[in-house]
């Protein structure tokens, strides 16, 4: 059977995905690069936002549109609305994400332990979805209550997974050829707290970085209030990179309050600067909302002014919109949607310049890329795209496909996304 794999949203998805392919293919199935080869389509869908779950719904449409299969639907609208996602067309098969870690044994209706086999080394999915980096899930779910947030609501409490089976995802990943592993999970920095001797994200990364010959190590987004100087001591290991997302949501105190957020303007800004210090040239981005209930103009003036102290090597701004069944869908004082609009607006502005300094830093330096596209070849060779270890975007012209390769470059000059690049 051929087997087509979609989602939209977070990091987590895109290792959920990953972690279906591997399944599919040891069962002896095909992983294609588009639904209109294939003959089951499964969609995993986001809710973050309003926006992610209309394009959640638009992702299962299009495949019921192109595929001679069925569609399943999985991840988190289809998991807080299975009857809407149920009513749309082709979809035969809602999925939820308690059930998700077992899907393809369903699908397939083969006994789960069929897959506690020895694992096969890694292949990245083709198509849209193909990756360098491996995602590898190891925490899911979330205790905390912010109020704006659907997603612990969609994927239930916090649980971890055990060390050894992350290491074993670990290296599945680094046989099949991945340069870069990226640990994720929904409360990332969570990891352990519930297990019966409790352990800490700071020991599986030690673990990982001891017991592994990973050349890269990527952490995906981690809350403020998980990290502390011990925890920057891992940066001595240069395999480490150097980028830390810390969603702030807000610079303004009252609103952090009124979000729920176990943190404060001026705790956030002691943790970058202990993370500068402990990795010079760290990239630190965050996510920001925009028209927050009852944020004051005097409350986004504030939050617009801590956004540009912190000099952030970039940054996310997503206008806020109610998501039913959190607590900040029912607090007064919803601010109109132009307002909203025009906030994102201003945040999104601030973002660039911060960007662009942070950029500026590294024109004329010498970097190492990993490359993860390349594109047709023409007159200069082939047209290469990669990051940093900073997240720093990189293109250069090669006469070789150097796919999931690392070069050194000198970044000569910034584009305004990102640099062009020379090879040396």
């Amino acid at each position: 059977m051929k087997i087509y794999l979609d989602t939209i949203g977070c990091r987590l998805n895109q290792s959920e995905i990953e972690q279906f392919a591997g399944q599919f293919r040891a069962a002896g199935h095909e992983i294609v690069s588009s639904s209109a080869e294939a003959d089951l389509v499964v969609v995993n869908t986001c809710a973050v936002t309003a926006e992610a779950a209309s394009d959640s719904r638009g992702k299962i449409r299009q495949a019921a549109r192109q595929t001679r299969g069925e569609v399943i639907a999985t991840g988190c609208w289809a998991s807080l609305d299975a009857a809407a996602a149920r009513a749309l067309p082709g979809v035969k098969r809602v999925i939820p994400n308690e059930r998700k870690d077992r899907l393809v044994a369903e699908v397939l209706d083969l006994p789960p332990e069929t897959f506690d086999l020895e694992p096969v080394a890694r292949q990245p999915l083709p198509g849209a979805h193909l990756r360098t980096r491996a995602f590898i899930k190891v925490q899911d779910g979330c205790d905390n209550h912010c109020t704006f947030c659907v997603t612990r609501l969609a994927r239930g409490a916090s649980h971890s997974r055990p060390a050894d089976e992350v290491l074993r995802d670990v290296q599945r990943a680094l046989d099949g050829g991945a340069q870069e592993i990226v640990l994720t999970g929904v409360h990332l920095g969570s990891w352990g707290q519930d297990f019966t001797s409790p352990a800490r994200l700071y020991d599986l990364v030690a673990v990982l970085l001891r017991r592994t010959a990973c050349p890269r190590l990527r952490l995906s987004s981690l809350e403020p209030w998980d990290l502390d100087e011990e925890f920057f001591s891992l940066w001595q290991d240069a395999r480490l990179c150097r980028h830390l997302h810390l969603p702030l949501q807000s610079g303004s105190a009252d609103v952090l309050r009124r979000m729920a957020r176990k943190t404060t303007p001026d705790s956030f800004a002691r943790l970058v600067e202990a993370a500068r210090k402990a990795a010079p040239g760290i990239a630190i981005t965050t996510d920001v909302i925009a028209g927050f209930p009852g944020e004051t103009e005097q409350a986004h003036a504030e939050s617009l002014a801590f956004i540009r102290a912190m000099n952030f090597a970039g940054g996310h701004a997503f206008t806020y919109s109610a998501r039913p069944g959190t607590a900040a869908a029912r607090l007064a004082a919803q601010i109109p949607a132009a307002e909203r609009k025009r906030r994102n607006a201003e945040i999104r502005a601030v973002f660039a310049e911060s960007a662009a300094r942070y950029r500026a830093a590294f024109v004329g330096a010498e970097l190492t890329v990993l490359w993860e596209t390349t594109d047709a070849y023409g007159p200069q060779g082939w047209r290469l795209h990669g990051l940093t270890d900073n997240y720093l975007r990189v293109s250069a012209y090669a006469p070789d496909r150097l796919w999931n390769q690392f070069s050194r470059v000198r970044l000569d000059k910034d584009t305004g996304e990102g640099f062009e690049g020379t090879i040396q």
